[in-house]
């Protein structure tokens, strides 16, 4: 600790957006980054606390009063050591995590005003890039052991990274057209230029990991048999694919999509791809309705924006969280309260405590959504159950996006084939070790636990390579 008075005489500082006005014209980020006094004078406030509730809050277990330390005393090579030690892609979470590691901060709890961890992590990784600090490293020797990992989400990245530096061959298949998983087509632009997700890629490849795109693993039982045949070990990370659906009445309306539909089809223009004028969800001009008040939802709201609707209106069926403070979630624990983000800030209405009752549509196109308010009590067992009101309202629509969250890997064709044991939840059934109940076949990430954060996936990946390394090395 550089400056032991600093969280006293230094307010708490966010790099902040771009303003309002010029970034929902774009897809372009909307965060800011830190210059490198800014950086200085953040990393200063931390107190390197006797009981570092960041580092315990952190699903990688991050050491951030380390590498703080370092930015402080402008040693930007040694925190980058530090910060990569821990996290195998810094550039994503230090963009899109929620920063898990604020909330548990001390001065989180003193003050009301954490240490800035994650604009100085994403500060780090740049910085590192640009001074070149980066560089490819492949393994100096091969062990001879080839594992397929499936899926190249956050997790599998992770867990194809961690197995190509103990030397294992590693080969990442890919169902979309390109490598990133939800990175790539799920999280929108504006949070996450997809440039960023190609520069860390070709440092993996000059590493040597071979990456396999359009190949959905596990179409039939015969090609799903050569593969395991082919591998030491195959590592599973799919995700959670399987969208929450809203069963009710006019769900097969023209204008009710997934959310993933706006946000892959959008993220697939960016990168040039053409769509088929029948096939192009667009919100230009239109009333759009996000039902789900999550990260996916608000991404939707963004996308909705920047494509020029009328008006944005994102409801959800739980009460509305308190703002600042919530007693049933304390420090240090993630708190549960009213979240703001940058998509909101543009322009959107929001209400809570609403279930959707119906889609109304005309000619099998939508233009209304009945909504009935719902009147939540907790019972004594602490459980909340809720109650529709008897009056219903009516919306004027013409887009639906439900944003509502994901319940479990997609079943068909890989889970299905492998016939690997699922849990309750209806996930992969995994031990401690990662593995599933097929001999050789791992599983992490969502597809394990269901649909979680970014960091948690990379902290999942790195497990699982580990315990394949360990499966591998135990089969010499």
């Amino acid at each position: 600790m550089g400056n032991p008075k600093a969280f006293l005489s230094i307010n708490r500082k966010e790099a902040g957006y771009r303003p309002v006005q010029q970034r929902k014209y774009d897809f372009a980020e909307v965060e800011l980054t830190f210059n490198d006094e800014e950086c200085h004078q953040q990393a200063s406030r931390c107190m390197d606390c006797g009981v570092p509730f960041c580092h315990w809050n952190c699903p990688l277990g991050n050491r951030q009063p380390e590498w703080q330390d370092q930015v402080y005393k402008g040693n930007w090579r040694e925190a980058y050591r530090l910060l990569q030690e821990t996290d195998d892609f810094p550039e994503f979470t230090g963009r899109v995590c929620p920063a898990l590691c604020e909330k548990g901060c001390v001065l989180m709890l003193s003050a009301d005003a954490p240490v800035t961890v994650r604009n100085n992590e994403a500060a780090i990784i740049e910085k590192a890039f640009s001074e070149g600090y980066v560089e490819a490293c492949p393994p100096r020797t091969r062990t001879g052991k080839r594992v397929a990992v499936i899926g190249s989400g956050p997790a599998g990245l992770a867990c194809a990274n961690q197995l190509n530096r103990k030397g294992h061959t590693v080969d990442v298949y890919e169902k979309d057209e390109r490598i990133g998983g939800l990175l790539r087509l799920g999280i929108p632009d504006f949070k996450l230029n997809k440039n960023i997700i190609d520069r860390r890629l070709a440092l993996l490849e000059k590493e040597g990991i071979s990456f396999i795109c359009n190949t959905p693993v596990g179409e039939n039982k015969k090609q799903l048999a050569s593969l395991l045949a082919d591998y030491d070990a195959v590592c599973v990370a799919i995700g959670s694919g399987e969208p929450r659906n809203l069963s009710v009445e006019g769900r097969e309306l023209k204008g009710v999509y997934f959310a993933l539909e706006l946000l892959k089809q959008q993220n697939r223009i960016i990168a040039g791809e053409k769509i088929a004028p029948e096939e192009l969800i667009s919100a230009k001009g239109k009333r759009v309705l996000v039902i789900g008040g999550g990260d996916t939802g608000s991404d939707c709201v963004g996308t909705a924006i920047r494509q020029g609707a009328e008006s944005v209106m994102q409801i959800e069926i739980m009460p509305k969280p308190p703002v600042g403070k919530n007693p049933a979630t304390p420090w240090p624990n993630y708190p549960q309260v009213l979240k703001t983000s940058s998509s909101h800030q543009e322009g959107c209405e929001r209400r809570w405590s609403l279930d959707t009752v119906r889609f109304i549509g005309e000619n099998g196109i939508l233009k209304q959504v009945e909504v009935a308010p719902i009147i939540w009590t907790k019972g004594e067992d602490g459980r909340m159950t809720m109650q529709r009101a008897a009056d219903t309202e009516i919306l004027n629509v013409d887009l639906v996006f439900l944003a509502m969250g994901f319940v479990h890997p997609v079943y068909e064709g890989l889970v299905e084939y492998l016939g690997v044991a699922l849990d309750a939840r209806k996930n992969i059934a995994v031990d401690a070790e990662n593995k599933s109940s097929v001999d050789k076949v791992f599983a992490a990430g969502d597809a394990s636990y269901g649909a979680g954060l970014v960091v948690r996936a990379i902290a999942s990946g790195r497990k699982a390579a580990a315990a394949i390394d360990r499966y591998l090395s135990d089969k010499k």
